[in-house]
């Protein structure tokens, strides 16, 4: 018997409307297991389409397609979407060796994640990461399908984020198909970086900024500071047109990454210092020392809606005190990724700071997350990644 679930009029409101989620309280009834493909129907059976079905995550039917008729079998279905989207990445002649493959909802592949390095040798390799209890059972189906669409040297599955704990899933990270160095040597544009894919933030690298760091060495010139810097991604690529370039991070791990990167691409003009940014920003100012471009790239301070006001609070001090180290005519690239603040909130936040900093700001460009990190126009959540470029007037 094929998997049924039952949605309200306002789930059926919301699946209309585009929004792929369906929550516990907009389900009526449902009969299947956790993981399933369910027949999704509204009101007096009328359908709806298809969902997988998780039954701990309040995120109870994530939609896969709308279509009445019944999906192809498993295998063939996740080869089509695994082609469609590198395809689209295809089209976006991305100056790199690594990207995003598949990108969750965006890419028609709920709660999944497939992302595509290569090496300087070009061996590539993929790392997956599966977020709900229906793709982590299509799990294996998936490994068969990027074999067989890519013949990789390589798969790492990523199944650490804390997110699976809501689907009731256990973390783990294991190689899953062929072979992976402990490091792979990527390529962005003319920089070149080392990427962890077993234990590097996210899956490696900070994918979804690529092409924010390279927008960032458009404006770059002069004295130079990278806050938050993790693997010097700001930095590196702003070494191009800057005459110094001063690199912050508290970890240790991050520094000492920065630092391999920077004797790797010869930056003899690079610094890189392990410090508390919000600390150094002070002391920095303090000692009135001055810069012409700034970049800020702070972890998300806001994970949940409880932690929004502290938020806040921090991303206006790191702002106005990166403001006031700013010379006139300089330029300060700062970022957001968390998602439960959102654009209008941040640039309030750059408001409130300007006016604290009695600096007069120009606002010169707004960025999200990379072309290869695709948004759905009817998904606010997929759109978490705020770029402001400002222009210091006075």
């Amino acid at each position: 018997m094929t998997p049924q679930a039952v949605v309200s009029r306002r789930g059926a409101e919301r699946i209309r409307r585009g929004h792929p989620w369906i929550f516990r309280s907009d389900v009526d009834d449902v009969s299947a297991e956790p993981g399933d493909i369910v027949r999704v129907t509204g009101e007096r059976g009328r359908p709806l389409g298809w969902a997988t079905f998780s039954d701990v995550s309040q995120i109870t039917l994530r939609m896969i397609s709308r279509d009445e008729e019944p999906l192809p079998d498993l295998p063939a279905w996740l080869g089509a979407r695994i082609r469609a989207a590198a395809a689209f990445r295809a089209t976006l002649e991305i100056d790199s060796t690594a990207w995003r493959l598949i990108n969750g909802e965006s890419d028609g592949l709920p709660a999944t994640i497939v992302d595509r390095y290569g090496d300087e040798g070009g061996a590539e390799y993929f790392v997956v990461q599966t977020l709900s209890q229906a793709s982590h059972r299509w799990l294996p189906s998936l490994i068969e399908a990027l074999v067989e669409y890519a013949h990789p040297r390589g798969i790492v599955v990523r199944n650490d984020p804390k997110v699976r704990q809501l689907e009731g899933l256990d973390l783990n990270v294991h190689v899953a198909y062929g072979e992976v160095p402990e490091r792979v040597a990527v390529r962005e544009g003319a920089v070149v970086y080392h990427a962890d894919l077993r234990t590097g933030q996210k899956t490696g690298l900070f994918l979804d900024q690529r092409e924010n760091h390279r927008a960032a060495a458009v404006y770059a010139r002069g004295d130079a500071l990278d806050g938050f810097t993790y693997n010097g991604g700001f930095a590196l690529q702003m070494a191009a047109k800057a005459t110094s370039v001063l690199a912050l991070d508290s970890s240790a791990s991050a520094v000492a990454a920065t630092v391999e990167n920077v004797k790797r691409n010869r930056l003899e003009h690079v610094e890189v210092r392990e410090a508390n940014v919000f600390d150094e920003l002070r002391e920095l100012e303090i000692s009135r020392t001055r810069f012409d471009t700034i970049t800020l790239d702070p972890p998300a301070f806001a994970k949940n809606k409880a932690a929004v006001e502290r938020a806040l609070a921090g991303y206006k001090e790191i702002n106005l005190r990166a403001m006031r180290l700013l010379r006139p005519g300089g330029h300060l690239v700062t970022c957001s990724c968390s998602y439960n603040v959102d654009e209008t909130m941040f640039l309030s936040v750059l408001q409130d700071a300007a006016a604290d900093a009695r600096a007069e700001m120009g606002l010169v460009e707004k960025r999200a997350q990379g072309r290869d990190h695709p948004m759905l126009l009817a998904v606010p959540e997929t759109f978490y990644l705020k770029c402001i470029v400002l222009r210091r007037l006075s």
